[in-house]
């Protein structure tokens, strides 16, 4: 989220010690800090954690998760059916939803809002996930330019057709790529549409200055509950998390939108005076590194396989003050499918210098490693670094701001690996593989940075996701826990290295329950849910 991957605005899901006898009050203003500006706020683009959680107060979709569950819910919708057969679905519309523009919501403008992220010309990363409704496929490939599957028999109603039944597809009306855009406006700017993003949700955005700052202001037609409590939010870009920690300290700002600098955790945390703001969470995420099976001599399996062994993932987990679990596997613990006897490749350089000499590298090669460059990534780099010129494989560090980042891991043929994570969009297993590890994401722009595509697993995928009756649920997840094991098993198509705790540091003021989406998904910090006093 994805979102990073990587996805990083980690700081954003945090578990609150915070009790929720306090009132909500309206009113007041919100600063919340990042180093980069996002990747984008157009809601068919944007899929980093920093941007995650900003599209979402902007923008809604048919589905959304009850606050503080994984249980879904109507949003724009108001109802909906599902048929007997499990491949058609009907949603009928909430009346009187307006855009920020003042126009009134229609179907058609659901309808064009997921066929503008199969079309190609998007170069949307979302678009795996729509490949399941009769025409997406169609499109992307240009041999149509509107979607069959998607009907919409008057302004209230949208039906979706879909190839096959698929247990996911509720999550999928709940991600971002799902939420409803004006044409009129996304049409008028194009790619800057996410300089001048436009939607339903609780917060407008009223200006957007590149790389200094963005300004969300409440929507006075959005209400749940008296939600959203929060005039303003400024989203302030340009600081180092170490200088944003300082100034949230002092109350000057009041969360970070970035992963917690470890230069800073031992000092925030034994800090008796911040313990009540200093918060924790758990989370759906796996840290990795990909190989690009489009750049030799990573096309070869015996050479990932060696990468795996080569890194000392339990010195990068101490470089990190500890503050994760080393793992084998795509799956992170909480999530279903996760299979705990299953530990991956053991570190075992002597093996790792055996396989490449197989693979006939036994003089080493040169090669780059991409990251973000934001703590605590570039120490993550360096420790890998060492390891792989342990057994004779020289990476050279290359690290980038957010957006040149994702723009460079994306494309085919040019970086050869990436230091990043993932982050669950919704809980379930096959969100680790769709998006990051699919065929239909291993193209320009998508979020499979391996290029990893193997026909025979993805049908194995896609004949899991069609269990969808309650009684073989459990069927389902060791469906999955086997596919996760062949993908690391017969292709090394990764290397995992662990699941990272997450931690941040809020101002005095800042109240409200702001762990409501730990352990289930990537999205958000609760924009809608907070306030100050």
């Amino acid at each position: 989220m994805s979102r990073y991957l990587l996805p990083l605005m980690a700081g954003l899901m945090l578990a609150s010690s915070l009790a929720l006898a306090d009132e909500p009050k309206r009113g007041g203003e919100v600063t919340v800090l990042y180093k980069d500006d996002f990747d984008s706020m157009d809601p068919a683009i944007g899929y980093t954690v920093q941007s995650w959680s900003p599209i979402k107060a902007v923008f809604d979709g048919l589905m959304d998760y009850k606050p503080g569950t994984s249980e879904l819910v109507p949003d724009l919708a108001e109802g909906y059916e599902i048929s007997s057969d499990g491949k058609t679905y009907t949603f009928k519309l909430r009346k009187g939803v307006k855009f920020h523009n003042g126009r009134k919501l229609t179907a058609a403008d659901i309808k064009y809002s997921i066929e503008r992220v199969c079309n190609p010309k998007t170069q949307s990363p979302g678009a795996s996930f729509f490949t399941g409704i009769i025409g997406c496929q169609d499109e992307l490939d240009g041999k149509v330019t509107e979607m069959s599957g998607i009907t919409t028999p008057d302004d209230s109603t949208v039906v979706f057709q879909l190839i096959e039944p698929n247990a996911t597809m509720l999550h999928v009306f709940a991600l971002n790529f799902s939420f409803a855009v004006p044409k009129e406006v996304a049409e008028k700017f194009g790619p800057d549409f996410t300089h001048n993003a436009v939607g339903t949700g609780a917060y407008k955005m009223t200006a957007y200055n590149p790389g200094q700052q963005i300004v969300l202001e409440r929507n006075p037609d959005w209400n749940r509950d008296g939600r959203p409590y929060v005039d303003k939010f400024t989203l302030q870009f340009g600081l180092e998390p170490v200088t944003a920690v300082l100034r949230i300290e002092k109350n000057e700002a009041d969360i970070l939108g970035e992963i917690f600098p470890p230069a800073k955790y031992a000092e925030v945390s034994q800090n008796p005076a911040l313990k009540d703001r200093f918060v924790t969470a758990g989370q759906l995420n796996t840290n990795y590194m990909t190989m690009n099976f489009n750049i030799k001599p990573f096309d070869d399996v015996r050479v990932r396989r060696a990468v795996n062994m080569a890194i000392n993932k339990q010195r990068l987990v101490q470089v990190l003050n500890n503050r994760g679990t080393v793992t084998g596997q795509v799956l992170p613990p909480a999530m279903g499918g996760f299979d705990p006897k299953y530990h991956g490749y053991p570190y075992d350089p002597a093996k790792a210098k055996a396989l490449l000499a197989e693979a006939g590298q036994g003089g080493g090669f040169t090669t780059e490693l991409y990251f973000q460059n934001v703590d605590p990534w570039p120490r993550m780099a360096q420790s890998i670094q060492q390891d792989l010129a342990a057994v004779g494989i020289t990476a050279e560090l290359r690290g980038l701001d957010l957006s040149a980042f994702v723009g460079t891991a994306s494309k085919t043929d040019a970086a050869a690996m990436t230091l990043t994570e993932w982050y669950a969009d919704f809980p379930d297993p096959s969100n680790f593989y769709a998006p990051i590890l699919g065929c239909g994401a291993a193209v320009e722009g998508g979020y499979n940075w391996s290029f990893y595509c193997n026909k025979n697993i993805d049908a194995r995928t896609k004949a899991a996701d069609a269990i969808t009756d309650p009684a073989r649920a459990q069927e389902r997840l060791d469906t999955w826990s086997k596919i996760m094991a062949d993908i690391m098993d017969n292709d090394a198509a990764w290397v995992p290295l662990f699941n990272p705790n997450r931690y941040s540091l809020r101002s005095e003021r800042l109240k409200g329950d702001i762990s409501l989406f730990q352990d289930i998904i990537a999205q958000p910090f609760p924009f809608d849910a907070v306030w100050v006093e």
